[in-house]
């Protein structure tokens, strides 16, 4: 029972959701150190466990052109780096719940922004599209915890001596660039993948 494919596939989906889970609390833990050193140590990390990995495939990446190149970095500059430095910049503003709740809308922005891209595209991606209908209940729920988890976090402020509003709305906008340069980045990616 252990050994099945369905199994290991669930611990290994589940292993990456704990670690993908830590983006959230690394800036928490290490307030002292800048958004930008905690998003290129992140990014350079991935580099290394990449490296052996890249080795072992080192034929196939000798068939990418430059502009395969280019296109890559373009995609790891902003799904990356630029998305870690605005989420961690976020955290370390307004504590965890807020821009975890901000980056939890991404599978429905997501979806969103690909339907509205879909349709102005050929008939072929319009079949792909979802049915607003579809995507409502979810929009809907998200917008009432992102209400919930604002209100809750407004009302922690207002008991705070000296609150820091200022912080807190800049800590919001910062994490829906995040929620933008992550949208971009996996319906990019799929174009150019295609």
């Amino acid at each position: 029972m252990f050994a099945t494919p369905v199994f290991s596939g669930t611990l290994f989906a589940l292993a990456a959701g704990l670690m993908w889970g830590l983006v959230f609390v690394g800036p928490l833990l290490l307030p002292e150190y800048p958004a930008a050193l905690q998003s290129f140590g992140r990014y350079l990390a991935f580099g290394l466990i990449a490296l052996p990995l890249a080795w072992f495939d080192r034929a196939t990446l000798r068939q990418l052109t430059r502009a395969d190149w280019r296109e890559a970095l373009r995609l790891a500059l902003v799904g990356n780096v630029v998305y870690y430095l605005f989420l961690a910049s976020a955290i370390q503003r307004t504590g965890g719940p807020l821009p975890t709740m901000i980056i939890g809308t991404l599978p429905v922005v997501i979806a969103v922004v690909a339907n509205l891209r879909s349709r102005r595209s050929t008939a072929a991606a319009r079949d792909s599209t979802l049915p607003w209908r579809r995507l409502a209940p979810s929009l809907a729920l998200i917008a009432a915890g992102i209400a919930l988890v604002n209100h809750a976090e407004l009302e922690r402020l207002r008991a705070e001596a000296a609150p820091d509003m200022s912080g807190y709305v800049l800590g919001a906008l910062l994490a829906l660039v995040a929620v933008a340069c992550w949208t971009w980045y996996p319906i990019r990616n799929a174009e150019w993948l295609r």
